[in-house]
């Protein structure tokens, strides 16, 4: 895999959604390193892709509550276990489940596998209320998704919380996630 500095220099064949982040990213001044690869649908295929982007990797969850009025995006270090009952517990919702794909369509404009906090930007009506363990914060960079499962970004932490969140109107809430058995 070969690390690039920003967008790609053509974006002939690439998705609509991909080329609004890298569009985005742009027009908020965020630089970026990228990587092309096979489609990452597996923790340890994200596992390499991040050891190539020298980054944290982060796991991104898209879930809601059992009646599908309440939408999460948790973002969370790779190496936890996400356990439902020790989220649900702090941000008071019972019952969360991963959200189907047709709302993660509809809400982020991403499909399973490319799932990342990227998709808030499609979020206009901000339906979908942003987690963060606190352990995400503390690496200087994450790598996330442009939307799409073939290509990943790494992304100064600092640019999200301060520029993009910003920029995109979402507030994170951050939660502590322990993870363990």
């Amino acid at each position: 895999m070969e690390i690039f500095d920003g967008r790609p220099e053509s974006v002939e064949g690439r998705l609509p959604r991909e080329v609004r982040v890298y569009d985005f990213l742009d027009e908020l001044g965020i630089e970026y390193k990228r990587v092309d690869h096979e489609v990452a649908n597996t923790m340890e295929a994200c596992e390499a892709i991040d050891k190539v982007l020298e980054t944290l990797m982060c796991k991104n969850l898209f879930l809601c509550n059992r009646q599908k009025t309440k939408f999460y995006l948790l973002m969370m270090p790779g190496d936890k276990k996400f356990k439902t009952k020790e989220l649900s517990s702090q941000i008071n919702s019972s019952r969360l489940s991963f959200a189907d794909a047709d709302d993660m369509l509809k809400y982020l404009d991403i499909e399973p596998g490319a799932v990342s906090v990227m998709g808030l930007m499609n979020d206009k009506e901000h339906t979908v209320q942003l987690l963060v363990d606190e352990d995400v914060k503390k690496g200087e960079y994450l790598g996330c998704h442009p939307c799409v499962c073939t290509s990943s970004m790494k992304i100064k932490t600092k640019d999200i919380f301060e520029k993009f969140l910003p920029a995109v109107g979402h507030e994170p809430e951050t939660v502590h996630l322990v993870g363990e058995d």
